[in-house]
């Protein structure tokens, strides 16, 4: 019998992905940290279950017309949960984050600083007090009329529309126009204008280039195609735009990325010279506090306007606490380097999770479940502890915090461990311990019990020796000051320092230009896709070579199907209902849209014909459905796919389904499966591997199979640079460039380089007191 205050949260029967029917009581207003290698189940039984769980019952309660609709959503596949609070949850999948939206928005600081500007500023003598909006770049009232509150204002030059003044408009002189029809269309219509199409641009007097480029004038007139001899020509009404309308036009526009990109190849971006990249009205940046524009104390750092925030008078000082006690969580998490009007999308996803957790700390709620997936994501060993006293704070308040984790420190701290597997995909699943942490010491099949008590130092390593030198610098940008880095090749390099110390800057400067770099292949965490179109199969280049393996069936010939009938993204094969995507999106009006599977073909993406075509007692869709590890001895005997399946085995991705959509991927795994695809490639020549924490959201299991890849491509003769924050990691380089000491301003210096052990005892460095611990 479960009373109303049951103080745990009952999880039967749960079945959501790999979950073999699981039962697990999970006690509430305590930290409890999930574990268990990557693929395990850890995260359909947190977010997958729990959090969804919490989230269907809000919206039981929410108007009819949402419900009708949230039915075909589909609830978890769980038998019951009892005992289950309200979920708040903070993932660190990106929203699409737009130029207008930055860190003052994100957390709410933004409103506050412009109460203060509003109520506490000081006005000009005569001027009327403004209303907070006018103090927003993102509001009519407030954006600068000229740049319309982006800060930059976008122009063209004749330079910029006709790259080669040699060329006459029938040749091309003007690349800003569109190509093919649209293009000759323009042509003609100046033919029919009466201007020479025929001479050389510079030899056409000023002021028609002048009008061909830039006049706002749309004459419309008639034109004589002139066309092939057996075409049939028909007089038409053409209406000119020049080339400076076309292509802002398109760049305001136009909802293709690809077009749009195009068109600012035409423009140059400059400071708005109006407002001076303010993106403020002038009325609005006359108002000062403490002597400094809004637009002034945007731009410093959280640790410097904290102490600009000093007041006099009752309203300015109620506005300024307030606005101080909002800074001080995100001084806490370690991230006071950033400014208030840094842009959403310049930050990582582990700064964007750590801002949104900030916020809920000023938040006052009690009694919720806060569910975090792995908070210490990016995070320096020293602003980990930082968190740990946040999430303490948190459950201090009254709440339960549910955190999938990997950082064998945050789950030390926890009070109560989940922990699933024992390994990946079908052979996870299993909750093998939930308990007190010092309990897991006797579950033997757990691969996180023999990292969490083992506390031998990372074994020694011989250091290599470098085959030569790349030199990177001075670079300025960002907080680097004139900084110039010297890195080893044919080494294994890691970069190491706190947040914002400088070190994705440092590295996004190596390009191939530089003396020593050969081929280049950078490695980030971005998505390898958007849509559930795009999978683990076709972006390997997989599934191009098990289409051809279906066609080749008997059935497939005497039917007549090609390559083409397996595909899902054209018709023909697929289903034609949700067109090859297995899903179909509900639109929510007021929530974001979601994916239900298609009532036709169950989410099996082919029409029945397609399915009756079987290959080794296996149709397309259930050859999709396989994991990486099942394929591998499906295919053990079609080379070109076995190549591939080994790649993904090797990086520890043996769990993934193959048509696994690309929506459903952590950025670790994308990065890792681009890791794959890059290993699958013949090697030619030198290559330097560029990867950006390629350990984040990896259990330390699967830390040492990925680095075991690295390593060897260092003794294959590449080199590889890593920015990295786990310590057993840098610990196993050849080479270690740390920068700091601090984050923003305070950072941007390398401290220290040299091998492992010599950084380990580098004064002033934040990092090598965890380094030296690691090394033992």
């Amino acid at each position: 019998m479960h009373t109303p205050h049951d103080p745990y949260v009952r999880v039967r029967g749960a079945r959501e992905h790999n979950l073999q029917n699981v039962d697990v009581d999970i006690p509430r207003d305590v930290l409890v940290v999930f574990t268990g290698v990557s693929g395990s189940g850890k995260s359909s039984l947190a977010f997958g279950t729990v959090y969804a769980e919490a989230q269907r019952r809000y919206f039981e309660s929410v108007a009819p017309y949402a419900r009708r609709l949230i039915h075909q959503v589909g609830a978890p596949k769980v038998g019951e949960i009892t005992g289950l609070p309200p979920a708040v949850s903070l993932q660190q999948r990106r929203a699409a984050p737009t130029s207008r939206s930055s860190v003052g928005t994100v957390t709410n600081l933004s409103n506050s600083l412009r109460m203060l500007f509003s109520r506490a500023g000081d006005y000009p003598a005569g001027a009327e007090r403004l209303d907070s909006d006018a103090f927003s770049p993102n509001t009519a009232a407030g954006a600068c009329p000229e740049c319309h509150g982006l800060g930059r204002v976008h122009r063209t030059s004749e330079e910029l529309l006709v790259p080669d003044p040699s060329l006459s408009v029938r040749d091309g002189a003007i690349a800003a126009w569109p190509g093919a029809w649209q293009g000759k269309n323009l042509r003609d219509i100046l033919d029919a204008l009466g201007y020479d199409v025929d001479r050389p641009w510079r030899e056409l007097p000023a002021e028609q280039r002048e009008w061909i480029l830039f006049t706002d004038e749309q004459p419309v007139v008639t034109v004589h195609p002139v066309r092939d001899a057996d075409r049939i020509q028909r007089p038409y009404q053409g209406t000119y735009m020049s080339a400076h309308r076309y292509v802002m036009k398109t760049f305001s526009d136009s909802k293709s990325a690809t077009l749009r990109a195009k068109a600012e190849r035409f423009l140059s971006s400059a400071p708005c010279p109006e407002c001076g990249g303010s993106r403020l009205r002038p009325e609005a940046l006359a108002v000062t506090f403490a002597g400094r524009t809004i637009a002034e104390l945007a731009a410093l750092p959280l640790t410097d306007l904290a102490g600009h925030l000093v007041a006099d008078g009752e309203t300015a000082r109620v506005l300024t606490d307030d606005l101080r006690s909002r800074i001080a969580p995100v001084l806490e998490l370690g991230l006071g380097y950033l400014s208030l009007d840094r842009a959403t999308p310049t930050l990582s996803a582990g700064e964007l999770q750590r801002l949104r957790l900030a916020t809920q700390l000023r938040s006052g709620l009690f009694g919720v479940v806060y569910v975090l997936d792995e908070p210490s994501a990016g995070l320096h060993p020293a602003d980990t502890e930082a968190l740990l006293t946040v999430l303490e704070r948190l459950k201090a308040a009254g709440n339960s915090v549910f955190v999938v984790e990997h950082h064998l420190d945050v789950v030390r701290g926890a009070d109560w461990l989940v922990d699933v597997g024992p390994l990946a995909g079908e052979h996870g699943g299993r909750v093998l311990h939930s308990g007190p942490v010092a309990e897991l010491a006797s579950v033997e099949e757990s691969a996180t019990a023999r990292y969490l008590f083992d506390r031998s130092p990372v074994p020694v390593r011989e250091v290599r020796t470098p085959s030569g030198q790349l030199k990177v610098g001075p670079v300025s940008r960002h907080n680097l000051r004139a900084v110039t880095a010297e890195f080893p090749l044919g080494v294994l390099t890691a970069v190491t320092g706190v947040s914002g110390s400088g070190k994705s800057t440092l590295i996004g400067e190596i390009t191939e230009d530089l003396a020593g770099v050969g081929r280049l292949v950078s490695v980030d965490q971005r998505p390898i896709g958007r849509t559930p179109r795009s999978n683990l199969a076709t972006y390997t280049g997989l599934f191009d070579v098990v289409r051809k393996e279906f066609a080749a069936t008997e059935e497939a010939r005497r039917r007549g199907f090609g390559v083409g009938r397996f595909s899902f993204n054209v018709s023909g094969g697929r289903c034609e209902t949700c067109q090859g995507e297995g899903f179909v999106s509900v639109e929510l009006l007021f929530l974001p849209s979601t994916y239900a599977p298609c009532p036709d073909c169950g989410g099996a993406r082919y029409n029945p014909e397609t399915l009756e075509v079987t290959y080794r007692g296996r149709n397309i869709a259930q050859v999709l459905d396989l994991t990486v590890e099942s394929a591998a001895d499906f295919f053990a005997d079609t080379p070109a796919v076995a190549r591939s399946l080994r790649t993904l085995l090797d990086v520890g991705l043996g769990y993934l389904r193959l048509g696994q959509p690309a929506t459903e991927l952590s950025g670790g795994e994308a990065q890792r499966i681009k890791l794959a695809s890059e290993l699958q490639r013949g090697r030619r020549g030198h290559t330097l591997y560029l990867l950006d924490e390629p350990t984040t959201g990896l259990h330390p299991a699967d830390v040492d199979v990925l680095m075991r890849q690295l390593h060897g491509l260092v003794d294959t003769g590449h080199t590889v640079i890593v920015v990295e924050h786990d310590m057993s990691v840098v610990a196993g380089a050849d080479w270690v460039i740390d920068l700091g000491p601090g984050g923003g301003d305070k950072g941007g210096r390398i401290v220290a380089a040299g091998p492992p052990a010599e950084v380990a005892r580098a004064e002033g460095s934040s990092t090598a007191a965890y380094l030296a611990r690691a090394l033992g």
